[in-house]
């Protein structure tokens, strides 16, 4: 039986529902419990299949605009169950929506383009994200997301987690915590059929080494980092906490809708001038969002919450992104390199504008016009320049799904 929705994007209610008909179809093999809340007192569920003490763990909506991973999540559980080999040693748990409060907040569950994806977008702020928080904040201020996540990691003690990420225009990448020998040719033989490009110059990824295309090694604790200003540091997230266990953890993006600029590893003419030259960009785009804020925030004395927050912590994140830019050598050379940086400086302040746009909106502050031309007028030139194409959602789970499973397959028997 076939529980993903149909050309959509699985809800975390349409998410909790199939996991609960998965266990009630196979109640020896499947479980279906709470395992933490959020902080709004949303339950955090964890659906696990076999019976095996070596573990899989399988994380989705840990970032609330990244919805492939749940229909990934249920796709992989299906197989899981339909494929006795999959679990003859191994268990496989599945965390079915890490943060449901960003969840709640992020409603596209069926973009038709960029402009639509983002009128519905939120990212929060790095302290309230379940796997990045602590880079960010000290143990005891931990929000419960976290915890929850780091018990279950504490007491599964998966020698693989596999957390599901994405991108909403580009290609398809993985970082690893530690190499998987191995995994570089399925990822690309994968991403091939499925003509979905890899992104070999990923700026998340800037510094690291590669052990192929698109498949990124995260660099030792100590490592400097490529970007000084960013205040996280992906080194101090939960993707370590499989480390203490033997284990390690893989993350894999995939698009929405791809580009090709992202795919070209030849090299770049003049890679610092067009980064210098992204990064002023970056400044005047930024500061535009900065005066509607400025100028709307006396008229919202006394508003607060997520998304406000979130766009203001994008904001902050600018000068000191472009300050990187601006003075430190290219990560990379690459066409590829320089491409993956465009889309991210063209990403944060069109996040942050989409996010207060909403805010705007709804107190029906006289700025929201202005912010709404804006949005649409980056929404259209991002998805132009990067001549975006919509990836299918078949696609995109197939290809996440693909990734995962010979990540699992690899990894063990590099803990074997």
């Amino acid at each position: 039986m076939s529980l993903l929705p149909e050309l959509r994007y699985p809800t975390v209610t349409q998410l909790v529902s199939s996991a609960e008909a998965l266990a009630a179809h196979r109640p020896g093999l499947c479980t279906l419990r709470q395992v933490g809340v959020s902080r709004a007192g949303r339950p955090l569920r964890l659906l696990s299949v076999g019976h095996a003490r070596r573990a899989v763990l399988v994380v989705a909506g840990a970032h609330a605009n990244e919805p492939t991973g749940g229909a990934t999540l249920l796709a992989l559980a299906e197989r899981v169950l339909r494929e006795r080999e999959l679990r003859t040693d191994t268990s496989w748990h599945f965390l079915l929506c890490a943060d449901p409060d960003g969840a709640s907040l992020h409603i596209t569950p069926a973009p038709r383009s960029l402009l639509d994806y983002h009128l519905g977008f939120f990212r929060p702020a790095a302290e309230e994200q379940p796997e990045w928080s602590p880079a960010v904040l000290p143990p005891d201020r931990l929000p419960p997301e976290t915890q929850a996540l780091i018990r279950v990691i504490d007491e599964l003690r998966p020698y693989l987690q596999a957390t599901l990420h994405g991108t909403d225009l580009g290609g398809s990448w993985v970082q690893l915590t530690r190499d998987i020998p191995g995994l570089a040719e399925p990822f690309a033989k994968s991403a091939a059929q499925l003509h979905i490009p890899v992104e070999t110059g990923a700026s998340d990824a800037a510094g690291w080494s590669a052990s192929g295309p698109g498949v990124h090694v995260m660099p030792s604790p100590g490592a400097g980092a490529a970007y000084p200003s960013m205040p996280d540091d992906a080194r101090q997230s939960t993707w370590y906490a499989t480390h203490r266990h033997g284990g390690l953890t893989a993350v894999v993006e995939v698009p929405m809708w791809a580009s090709d600029l992202v795919d070209d590893p030849a090299p770049h003419p003049a890679p610092a001038a067009a980064i210098r030259r992204l990064a002023r960009r970056l400044l005047r785009d930024g500061l535009e969002v900065e005066r509607v804020l400025v100028d709307a925030l006396p008229r919202l004395e006394g508003v607060d919450g997520p998304l406000l927050r979130a766009a203001r912590w994008a904001l902050e994140l600018v000068p000191g992104l472009a300050a990187d830019w601006m003075h430190t050598p290219p990560a990379d050379n690459t066409m590829a390199y320089v491409g993956s940086v465009d889309a991210f400086g063209r990403r944060l302040p069109l996040r942050a504008a989409a996010m207060l746009l909403r805010v705007l909106r709804e107190t029906d502050d006289r700025a929201a016009p202005r912010l709404e031309r804006l949005v649409a007028t980056w929404s259209d030139s991002f998805a132009e320049r990067f001549r975006a194409r919509w990836v299918p959602l078949e696609h995109q789970v197939e290809h996440q799904s693909r990734t995962v499973l010979a990540a699992a397959l690899h990894a063990r028997d590099r803990a074997t």
